[in-house]
């Protein structure tokens, strides 16, 4: 392993975090000079904001002009115990949220912004100055994880391996019991009715309703374990993209209960032929009942750009949601579905790309093709 020390200066631009907004239309990136918007299906940039100081978390609020901002790199912006909520259409700071540890993490909705520490989660009502509205304890949660939708939040629960579910409306929590070992990636879908989540071992990829909390669907990603980098749901919920350490993007058919119900034919790209493929990889293996041979695996699959970066020295990122103290790589294979059939994959660090991924039909069955790539740091 490379563990080279990252040369960072104000001439050489160094990712420090990839995220996308709600729909995927633009990526935002923590950078160790400020930030930058990208149009997500071009990558071409929208718009770049210079404070000559580091930033290890951006989050962009949908569409509107504020985001989270969290301080990063060798020289960061802010503490990094402290949330900022910025107006980047006055391009001033909106709100501030101080804690008493870092914070790992910050998800923003029209009326919410969910400030992710360590062990617990504390929710905020989206107005000046912000007034907190519920906290909630978890397990170690380094990676920040959390996802927000303007009905629904979910987050680690106490136990490790658990999934506490929160309806907004109500502040009714549920628990889902996900995995046995330490959770590794969440994810709701764009209309928070379906969560996906995958453990630190990352063989195993499960599909929950949020609204009645039964496991819809398991999938699994492979045999040997490895670190989920991101999971992704397309637009209308039927497929979910993966990506990990393998450097592989994986892409599997979701039994979505919005499209059973549904009188129109399902789209030919993620499911049919190809998914009993995927069913069926091991041939007559798949009729063993039990391990990974009857498992279902994904219907399409193609390599993406992991890179051999050194590590990245101190109050960087490991993951691209989350701040983490400590020596880590960059964050690698940020997913966004630009539309039902098109994927960008993001990458930081100052080997920084982009890449774009189609899905085709052909010979009868789906396949994942890159159509483009680009270093969008321009060194």
């Amino acid at each position: 392993m490379n563990t080279r020390p990252t040369l960072e200066t104000h001439s050489d631009p160094v990712a420090l975090s990839v995220t996308f907004n709600s729909d995927a239309s633009r990526f935002v990136v923590g950078l160790n000079t400020g930030f930058c918007i990208f149009l997500s299906n071009s990558c071409q940039v929208q718009t770049a904001r210079v404070f000559d100081a580091g930033l290890g978390l951006v989050q962009m609020m949908g569409n509107a002009n504020y985001l989270a901002l969290v301080g990063g790199g060798r020289s960061p912006k802010f503490p990094q115990n402290k949330a900022i909520i910025w107006d980047d259409s006055k391009s001033k700071i909106a709100l501030e949220i101080a804690t008493l540890t870092a914070v790992r993490g910050v998800q923003i909705s029209k009326t919410r912004i969910a400030v992710v520490l360590q062990n617990s989660v504390r929710v905020y009502a989206f107005r000046k100055p912000p007034q907190p509205l519920a906290k909630y304890e978890t397990s170690d949660n380094l990676l920040g994880l959390c996802c927000l939708t303007e009905d629904i939040l979910v987050f680690p629960g106490r136990t490790p391996g658990q999934v506490q579910v929160v309806t907004l409306a109500t502040d009714s929590v549920s628990i889902i019991p996900a995995h046995s070992s330490n959770l590794g990636a969440l994810q709701l879908s764009s209309d928070g009715g379906l969560l996906a989540t995958a453990s630190e071992k990352g063989t195993i990829i499960r599909i929950f309703s949020t609204s009645s909390c039964a496991k819809i669907a398991e999938r699994r990603r492979g045999t040997e374990f490895a670190t989920i980098y991101s999971l992704r749901f397309s637009p209308s919920g039927n497929m979910l993209a993966c990506t990990s350490d393998k450097g592989s993007l994986h892409v599997f058919d979701v039994p979505n209960p919005r499209r059973a119900r549904s009188a129109s034919p399902a789209p030919s790209i993620g499911g049919g032929s190809s998914n009993t493929e995927a069913k069926n990889k091991w041939g007559i293996l798949s009729n063993i009942p039990f391990g990974p041979f009857s498992d279902i695996y994904s219907f399409a699959s193609v390599s993406f750009e992991t890179g051999e970066e050194p590590l990245l020295p101190s109050n960087t990122t490991a993951r691209g949601d989350s701040p983490v103290l400590g020596t880590s790589r960059p964050v690698k294979g940020v997913i966004g579905w630009i539309d039902e059939s098109t994927l960008a994959v993001v990458g930081a660090g100052q080997d920084a790309r982009w890449e774009k991924f189609v899905l085709k039909e052909e010979d009868g069955r789906t396949v994942i093709v890159r159509e483009g790539w680009k270093k969008y740091l321009g060194n």
